[in-house]
């Protein structure tokens, strides 16, 4: 016999929560298609150069990579963006740009696993490929807004607030270019982007030790990235501290357009934070990047992170493919659900229940379940003529909301019994009318 289990960092979803993963995916999607966002796929192995290189250091030690049957180097893809590079490099003649894309698909990074993080992971990516115009990082802002609000986050009968936290690159790029220290640029971001998961302290000793810089050079570093204050004084702030260095100048003069903008579209000004200590680890960014926390329970990790880059496809194209674009961290996501107890405990995708009560009476049942689904009342019909008793348990154990039940004298009378599982109120309805009743008392 062989012991059933699964790999260390992979796991297997029961339907209980499927269900909500699958809400959560749908109500995505229509966010995703409000803004005119079109789906695409492409394939979990890519060629190995296609992937090596193009994210950081990490992601290529996370690589799940091997030779196939042919003799090829692939690797399974650690992320949704570089293959959308490269899937934008090889259709450019096919598309219309600018290109507004989502993709929704597993993920393989081999990293260590620990509350939230795993190595096979579900993304859920939206990007605009084409186009420089801060318009584009506006609407992504949007869009995460959306995202979170849609998801209809709530905790105790109250909304879970979240917090977008947004950067520029071109700020952090001005201060260490201003710091003559330009050349240690990818490491330092990299070491900044671990602040919120080791610790001031920490992240001042790697730089010294990883980017080679001084105690002194990395102290000023974590001071001007862990200012603080309300959006109009960091931009002062911001301005003052990189005057005079073009890179850093343009990236505030973008943060305070993209700010002022989505104050303009009606977003809570609290909601849309300046957070300067955000870098994000991937080296592709090159301008606006965004992560999203949630209030009530920050230590999860970002839930919907992303950023501008204007590069990426350059790798693959001599066309010039500028992008910017975010990622819904779905399964993180469910997991904050889960510990924060929103994630009601069913594992059936519809209401109503119905028991296989009198087994001479197979036809008729299936004559009623017609004329239900017909009118559009999904309804789950038990498959063996058991004990009512047996079959009421197996429907409180599914988590089903209301049960139909039919006897021979409802046969008769042209009946049906409906019984509401949570509050034990039961009614007795004409079969003529049951559609309509039941749509009444959902």
């Amino acid at each position: 016999m062989i012991t059933p289990k699964t790999l260390k960092g992979f796991r297997d979803f029961l339907p209980e929560f499927m269900l909500p993963r699958e809400n959560l995916i749908e109500r995505a999607t229509k966010v995703f298609r409000s803004y005119g966002f079109c789906p695409i796929d492409t394939p979990a192995l890519e060629y190995l150069e296609i992937l090596q290189g193009k994210g950081s250091e990490e992601t290529d030690r996370q690589l799940y990579k091997f030779e196939d049957h042919g003799g090829r180097k692939v690797g399974l893809r650690f992320d949704l963006t570089v293959p959308l590079a490269r899937y934008v490099a090889q259709h450019f003649s096919e598309l219309t740009f600018p290109f507004k894309r989502y993709h929704i698909g597993k993920v393989w990074r081999g990293e260590n696993t620990q509350a939230g993080r795993y190595r096979e992971f579900m993304q859920c990516d939206f990007d605009t490929i084409g186009t420089k115009s801060i318009v584009s990082d506006i609407e992504i802002t949007l869009i995460i807004n959306d995202l979170l609000e849609r998801i209809d986050l709530k905790s105790d009968n109250s909304f879970t607030r979240f917090k977008i936290r947004v950067n520029n690159r071109k700020i952090l790029t001005g201060l260490l270019d201003k710091n003559n220290i330009s050349d240690k640029t990818t490491n330092l971001l990299r070491v900044l982007d671990k602040l919120n998961k080791i610790g001031k302290q920490a992240v001042s000793n790697e730089m010294v030790e990883v980017a080679g810089i001084t105690s002194r050079q990395a102290d000023q570093i974590l001071e001007f990235v862990l200012l603080s204050g309300s959006n109009d004084g960091m931009l002062l702030s911001l301005q003052k501290m990189l005057s005079g260095n073009l890179i850093g100048e343009e990236g505030v003069a973008g943060l305070a357009e993209l700010v002022g903008a989505v104050n303009a579209a009606g977003i809570p000004a609290e909601r849309v934070v300046i957070d300067v200590s955000i870098a994000r680890g991937l080296d592709y960014y090159t301008g606006t990047i965004y992560e999203t926390f949630l209030d009530d329970l920050p230590n999860i990790g970002s839930v919907c992170s992303g950023g501008r880059y204007d590069n990426l496809a350059s790798i693959y194209t001599k066309q010039e493919l500028p992008g910017v674009g975010g990622s819904l961290g779905l399964d993180r996501l469910i997991s904050a659900m889960e510990e924060l107890g929103m994630i009601e405990k069913i594992s059936t995708p519809v209401n109503i229940f119905m028991p296989y009560f009198v087994e001479g009476r197979l036809g008729d049942y299936l004559t009623f379940l017609r004329k239900l689904k017909l009118s559009g009342i999904g309804v789950e019909f038990y498959p063996e003529s058991k004990k009512i008793g047996q079959q009421l348990k197996y429907a409180d154990k599914r988590g089903f909301r209301l049960v139909i039940i039919i006897g021979e004298d409802e046969f008769q009378k042209g009946t049906c019994q409906i019984k509401d599982l949570r509050t034990g109120y039961s009614s007795e309805i004409s079969q003529v009318d049951a559609a309509d009743k039941i749509k009444e008392f959902l």
